[in-house]
């Protein structure tokens, strides 16, 4: 299916439940090496998505290949080489944190014993736990277990990882140890598939970006295709408004206009039609006083919210 550049790749992956569905003909595809965020209001189709991949829950229709094996055909010689934290981590919590890690390390019947215990501890203190290890996982906070989780799914050397809102429960300074841990994963040659519905998280840790929106896949691409793709315009303050807004129009560009306490802003889409460079002599020439102008082209936050009709949380 894949020729071997890409973790990741679906045709047409659907999911139904009934009537309803809750991911329809997705056409992913993850570079290797690459951190991808996986991008969406949450109840768009992401975590559905993750589960067909990790062969968790049958797609309806459509083909999925992870590290270019078909999905959930290959499951057992690929999910070996995948670490996975969906839907949040569940552990025995009358067991210690160690413990719970030696437990599921246990379960793997690649995994080699007698290096069991140096692993535990070495992906305890990859991510911060290593002085609560022996604390029973009862008396963790949400953000303790959130990190067992990423430690169990690091607990052996894997090509792909697979992290579902990975910062969920963290505080800054964890979300700041998560940003890091992954990029010190990808540095090692890891791919890091990142499903998340905080922009900020996608921008600062992400190299690629796919965009979910009521179960439908609406973009993909790497951050600065994802940010080009939006319509430029162009913003300019000034006390003439209404002149301004009349010397645009002869342009060509359709002016709106945010009162303000002294000057107003004037914003009007570009387009591709008009130079740039012939905006502000238009405007002098019309007697508008120009106190700024800028050409603006939408942010991250502005291309997702027009691609999905939704916001988005923009920090923890």
């Amino acid at each position: 299916m894949s020729d071997g550049s890409l973790a990741i790749e679906t045709d047409g992956l659907t999911k139904r439940f009934g009537t309803h569905a809750a991911v329809q003909d997705v056409d992913l595809s993850v570079p290797r090496g690459s951190v991808f965020g996986f991008l969406g209001p949450n109840g768009s189709g992401k975590t559905t998505t993750i589960r067909m991949l990790l062969g968790l829950i049958s797609a309806s229709s459509g083909s999925a290949a992870v590290l270019g094996e078909a999905m959930p055909a290959r499951l057992r010689s690929v999910l070996p080489n995948v670490g996975a934290l969906v839907e949040g981590p569940g552990f025995y919590p009358f067991l210690s944190g160690t413990a719970n890690l030696r437990r599921l390390d246990s379960a793997d019947r690649h995994a080699p014993s007698a290096s069991r215990a140096a692993r535990v501890e070495t992906a305890l203190d990859r991510v911060g736990l290593a002085g609560v290890g022996r604390k029973k996982v009862k008396a963790y906070s949400l953000g303790m277990k959130q990190r067992l989780g990423l430690a169990n799914a690091l607990l052996m050397p894997r090509d792909l990882l697979v992290l579902d809102e990975p910062t969920n429960g963290l505080d800054p300074q964890g979300t700041r140890e998560v940003r890091s841990l992954v990029s010190s994963l990808a540095a090692e040659g890891t791919t890091v598939f990142v499903s998340s519905h905080l922009l900020a998280e996608i921008e600062q840790m992400c190299t690629h970006a796919a965009v979910m929106s009521a179960g439908r896949l609406v973009a993909q691409g790497t951050l600065e295709e994802l940010r080009r793709a939006g319509e430029p315009g162009i913003r300019l303050t000034t006390p003439d408004a209404a002149a301004a807004a009349s010397a645009l129009a002869g342009l060509g560009l359709l002016a709106s206009i945010e009162h303000g306490t002294s000057d107003a802003t004037v914003v009007a889409p570009l387009g591709s039609a008009v130079d740039p460079d012939s905006i502000v002599p238009a405007l002098v020439a019309a007697g508008v006083r120009v106190r700024a102008f800028a050409v603006e082209r939408p942010s991250l936050e502005d291309r997702f919210v027009a691609l999905t009709g939704e916001g988005f949380d923009v920090a923890q």
